[in-house]
């Protein structure tokens, strides 16, 4: 992990889609949202979860584009990169919003469309709207796969992150005995998962800025 670059590898997209759903501001709406969703069709849920992997993963494709137009100045990006992995790991730390302002643009997106075309709008949707609730993991992310300027990479990577994202939210859509009382119970401990989470990017993002400043 502490090399040169911070590179990103599957297991570590997939946990950090997780870790992602324990969000206070995620998880103990998952029931409200996904058991509609089961009352329209039982295979609305998984609509909605391939949605959010569409969105997840189109901001890895544009991530990856961003980082090989800008891969002549790559040492440069190097730094960059590592100056935003610690600022987000710094604000999971602290748990400071540096993401709302996008919940202002967000927050009003609704799909009306009770069909399974309609629960995929609503993922492609909830990728854009839980970006506040998630923007620190997934910005570390995406700057992570900018680093390598390949789209295939980046696609995959924030496919899986999606994945880890959407395990948990299939497994509270087709379940009967969770509730939202219940998954709010559990979001509490997302603040210690949070605190561990943003020493670790700290610490990563430091060493690709020492490393890469000092080459």
């Amino acid at each position: 992990m502490f090399q040169d670059t911070f590179t990103l590898g599957p297991v570590a997209s997939f946990l950090a889609g997780i870790v992602s759903v324990l969000s206070p501001c995620v998880l103990p709406l998952l029931p409200v949202i996904l058991a509609y969703s089961a009352g329209k069709g039982k295979f609305r849920p998984f609509a909605i979860v391939f949605g959010l992997s569409l969105s997840f993963t189109l901001m890895g494709i544009i991530a990856s584009a961003f980082g090989a137009v800008l891969y002549p100045h790559i040492e440069n990006l190097r730094i960059l990169a590592g100056l935003l992995i610690a600022i987000f790991g710094i604000s999971m730390l602290f748990g400071a919003d540096i993401f709302g302002i996008v919940a202002n643009y967000t927050g009003k997106i609704h799909v009306q469309n009770n069909s399974a075309f309609g629960g995929l709008l609503l993922g492609v949707s909830l990728g854009v709207i839980w970006i506040p609730c998630v923007g620190p993991i997934l910005g570390a992310i995406l700057a992570a796969v900018a680093l390598e300027g390949n789209m295939t990479y980046g696609a995959s990577m924030l496919f899986i992150y999606s994945i880890g994202f959407a395990v948990p939210m299939l497994i509270i859509a087709y379940s009967a005995n969770i509730s939202s009382a219940r998954l709010s119970r559990i979001a509490r401990y997302d603040a210690i998962i949070k605190k561990v989470a943003g020493v670790l990017l700290i610490l990563a993002g430091s060493w690709m800025v020492y490393t890469n400043a000092a080459m």
